[in-house]
């Protein structure tokens, strides 16, 4: 549960003390959340179980104090600390999802949910339907009566394109849907889904909220009891939960989560700039530029427009090997969120294991490149790229 205490307190005084609060009275008044690294907790009788733990997978102090947090950060009443994004997905589509029930799935999302979505879902006699979630009356078209979870990723992986969140949400519930929001690439710092209707937000916890390229970590945050209790006992029977030295990682990474991303924005807005204006860039996409065709709709329910931005370059695979072998300061390699920039070209990085007809039909063309601005030097950055593209 959400403490009330944090409830009127700025995003950053949360995101540094919620789950980590003071114990004057029970312990040696830790400033920190420590690392609790034992498996299992020993009982004085059959029924106690101190502090309400009895065995790692039920429960850790380390876990719970991240997830507290969690949940403070993004006004939930709960929050679920998982081993990876992709271990959060899979384990919320098996708590609410039974044989033939269907799903609709934005028509454009990250390579490893896809993969979810088209390889194993069908396995268990699940059916996906995708959908331009740009468009609330596409979802709405694409429901069914057997419809149980309409899933969207906003802003999208890897085109930025935004789904109207509190649109969608009138538009699931009315069908008797839920509404799963991945809100990866903004954090809660930049867009809170649930705030706009949505019934439960998935995070990539290895991204933005840890933020410095060490730790796999998924999360899942709900303000329904109900849904709570089903996330849990999926959680808990299946066993993936996060480990308390990854938890006690992602904490540490969380309480700068406000200064990171005010400074990955800076630096994706200024980038997005430059290469909007470069003759070697054919299109930009980035929420934060008044070109992005729902520029309107991000200011209506974002608060910023994250580090995130992609690119389509002029020139075919060969043109786009050599522009990346010129880059000196940021790496290409998968993943994002990091204090650090990174790039890769989606078709043979994030969205490598969609079939080339489905990428081509999406659009994930081998001159599309991504790029995670990090909170480098910002005219270093953009040296790096202007180098890159004109030589």
């Amino acid at each position: 549960m959400k403490e009330s205490f944090f409830d009127e307190l700025g995003f950053s005084t949360r995101a540094v003390h919620a789950g980590e609060e003071i114990d004057y009275e029970n312990g040696p008044g830790d400033v920190v959340a420590p690392l609790h690294l034992t498996t299992t907790y020993a009982r004085k009788t059959l029924d106690e179980t101190p502090g309400g733990y009895d065995y790692i997978r039920s429960g850790n102090p380390t876990r719970t104090a991240l997830e507290k947090k969690l949940a403070a950060v993004e006004n939930a009443g709960y929050a679920f600390a998982f081993s990876s994004g992709l271990a959060a997905e899979t384990s919320l589509l098996l708590s609410f999802l039974k044989e033939k029930d269907h799903i609709v799935a934005f028509d454009d999302l990250y390579g490893g949910t896809l993969r979810i979505f088209r390889k194993i879902l069908p396995q268990y006699g699940f059916e996906v339907s995708y959908a331009d979630a740009t468009k609330p009356e596409e979802v709405a078209a694409a429901i069914r009566p057997d419809t149980r979870i309409v899933w969207i990723e906003t802003p999208s992986n890897p085109f930025m394109r935004l789904c109207d969140i509190r649109a969608i949400a009138e538009v699931a519930h009315k069908a008797g849907a839920l509404l799963v929001a991945d809100n990866t690439f903004l954090s809660p710092y930049f867009q809170r889904p649930l705030d706009l209707g949505a019934d439960i937000v998935s995070y990539s916890a290895t991204k933005y909220i840890s933020g410095h390229s060490d730790v796999l970590a998924g999360a899942v945050l709900t303000n329904d009891k109900t849904l709570a209790e089903r996330i849990y006992l999926q959680q808990n029977a299946t066993g993936a939960v996060l480990s308390p030295f990854d938890s006690y990682l992602v904490l540490r990474g969380l309480k700068t989560l406000e200064l990171r991303m005010e400074r990955h924005q800076q630096n994706a807005l200024q980038i997005a700039r430059f290469l909007e204006a470069h003759p070697r860039v054919e299109r930009v996409f980035y929420p934060g530029l008044e070109s992005h065709p729902q520029y309107a709709l991000g200011k209506k329910q974002m608060t910023g427009s994250g580090g995130m931005l992609s690119f389509l370059l002029r020139g075919d695979k060969n043109y786009v090997e050599e522009f990346m072998g010129r880059l000196h300061l940021i790496p290409m390699a998968v993943s994002l969120g990091g204090v650090e920039s990174l790039i890769e070209v989606p078709a043979y990085f994030s969205h490598a294991s969609v079939a080339p007809e489905v990428r081509l039909r999406s659009g994930i063309t081998d001159n599309l490149v991504r790029l995670s601005a990090g909170i480098e030097n910002t005219a270093d950055l953009i040296n790096d790229l202007k180098t890159a593209l004109n030589n």
